[in-house]
């Protein structure tokens, strides 16, 4: 006598043990560019879901579909919707490519570079910087991403000083922020331009100060103790980084993780750059005194002569425009 079978018991069959059509994630920036595609393109409950694990995409890797649904706050059956659309006959199949994709990433920078002599020689390597920029712009304005970028306002606005710090390759993100940010907004303070000088900007620090923190894979081993130490003086974190496992989003208040894919020598950071911008326009936006200081500081630069004007002719001096 043959057991009748329920909707749920075949789903979770369907999840579990159906074979995967092909491998679609040759690395976690394949993976991250399919979840940026549903989260612009897919379902309403796809888009959602899509754009939560583009912030966290190991949580696909590692859980199962209920413990991933109850961690998304979804239900099981958009779970397996989701493996279906990222090319997938079920579920597991999804998560075992989502492992193997996180953890095949190359991230030795000579290894990298030799990867760019490779493609460049197969004449790919232009279609692959095209298709990681048009991923990276997609997956910056994620649903989840963008909520984090809205929620750090507030807390920058409210703060009596805002410190970013990065060092490296990260000083320039770190300097682009404060540089930006000093000329509208009186809080923000300027990048320590030396590593030594990161602690002396940070001692003063406390409950009532904002730390912007910036390193990536590897790990900038000043950032980490520059967080750790503002994090000790009480001063809320913010940390702009790769991934949650990182060692500076330990014991932040936000985490905001760039999308950075690409064949680069070093991973991209385009993504992290369009975030920093994001959040300056909405910092701008939000705070009423950010006019009048950015006008006051157009001005006076103007007048110093530190800017030098174009010399072709000017629409508003009677030239044809």
């Amino acid at each position: 006598m043959s057991k009748r079978v329920t909707k749920q018991q075949a789903r979770e069959t369907e999840a579990t043990s159906a074979p995967q059509a092909g491998r679609p994630f040759a690395d976690s920036d394949a993976l991250n560019a399919a979840l940026a595609r549903l989260a612009e393109g897919g379902a309403p409950q796809l888009r959602a879901l899509a754009g939560w694990l583009l912030d966290r995409p190991e949580e696909l890797a590692f859980h199962s579909v209920r413990g991933l649904a109850a961690r998304a706050g979804t239900n099981a059956n958009t779970v397996i919707r989701l493996a279906r659309a990222l090319g997938f006959a079920g579920f597991e199949p999804c998560r075992l490519a989502a492992q193997q994709a996180l953890r095949g990433d190359v991230m030795d920078y000579g290894a990298r570079a030799a990867r760019l002599s490779h493609e460049q020689r197969a004449g790919a390597l232009e279609e692959a910087l095209r298709n990681a920029a048009l991923a990276t712009a997609r997956a910056a304005f994620a649903p989840g991403l963008m909520q984090a970028v809205r929620e750090c306002v507030p807390l920058l606005l409210s703060a009596r000083r805002v410190h970013c710090v990065g060092v490296r390759s990260c000083f320039a993100l770190a300097h682009y922020f404060s540089y930006l940010g000093a000329i509208a907004h009186e809080n923000i303070m300027p990048t320590p331009a030396q590593p030594g000088l990161i602690m002396d900007s940070l001692a003063p620090c406390d409950a009532r100060d904002v730390v912007i923190g910036i390193t990536f894979k590897h790990y900038s081993a000043e950032i980490v103790r520059a967080m750790a130490a503002a994090r000790e003086q009480g001063a809320r974190v913010i940390a702009l980084t790769d991934s949650h496992a990182s060692p500076i989003a330990h014991g932040a208040s936000i985490v905001l993780r760039p999308p950075m894919p690409g064949p680069h020598t070093m991973p991209s950071q385009a993504g992290a750059f369009i975030v920093l911008e994001t959040l300056l326009a909405l910092l701008s936006a939000r705070d009423p005194a950010a006019q009048q200081a950015t006008r006051l500081f157009e001005e006076r630069l103007l007048r110093m002569g530190a800017y030098v004007r174009s010399n072709a002719p000017q629409a508003d001096e009677g030239q044809p425009g």
